[in-house]
């Protein structure tokens, strides 16, 4: 599950910034979407826009809850708290013609999101229980893909924000 929208500016880059979720989010429709019934255990990112849904959820279902950093969005360094129209277009079309090894000032690369989320899939697998994963646009993505066993695209659209998917491991 995608977390609901933050409180933020429209067209902000937030990432890794803790913010909370916007106040006009449904999070109990959330917490009660009948896709989550079955889970032994809620998985989130510490950002606080996954725990106020995942400590719902966990609630709703009466299921333990576990923060895991390896769930946090991708780090964007110097561009987070910045408008997309302030950071660099050179710098912005960097990323996109290589989305692995690009590297914001001072953040994170595609490389290093996607071996994160690849560690935390692999304990998923060994677990071997339905569980429910709050996280963030990135780590959704890559995880979806690792589960599906499908070629992993940095590039594709996230889910939309506040959205449950149903995935089994292959």
């Amino acid at each position: 599950m995608r977390h609901p929208p933050p409180l933020s500016d429209h067209g902000i880059c937030y990432g890794r910034l803790d913010m909370p979720i916007h106040p006009n989010a449904d999070i109990d429709r959330l917490a009660h979407n009948p896709i989550l019934d079955g889970s032994l255990i809620v998985w989130t990112s510490p950002a606080r826009r996954c725990q106020g849904l995942a400590d719902r959820i966990a609630g709703a279902l009466s299921i333990p809850l576990a923060r895991d950093p390896r769930l946090l969005e991708l780090d964007f360094g110097a561009w987070e708290g910045k408008s997309w129209n302030e950071v660099s277009r050179t710098e912005l079309d960097r990323w996109a013609v290589d989305p692995l090894s690009f590297r914001p000032p001072g953040g994170e690369s595609g490389t290093e999101l996607i071996a994160r989320a690849t560690d935390f899939c692999a304990d998923l697998r060994q677990l071997r229980q339905d569980c429910v994963v709050v996280s963030h646009g990135g780590p959704l993505k890559v995880l979806s893909a690792l589960l599906r066993r499908e070629p992993i695209d940095l590039l594709t659209p996230p889910q939309a924000l506040g959205t449950a998917v149903a995935l089994t491991s292959a």
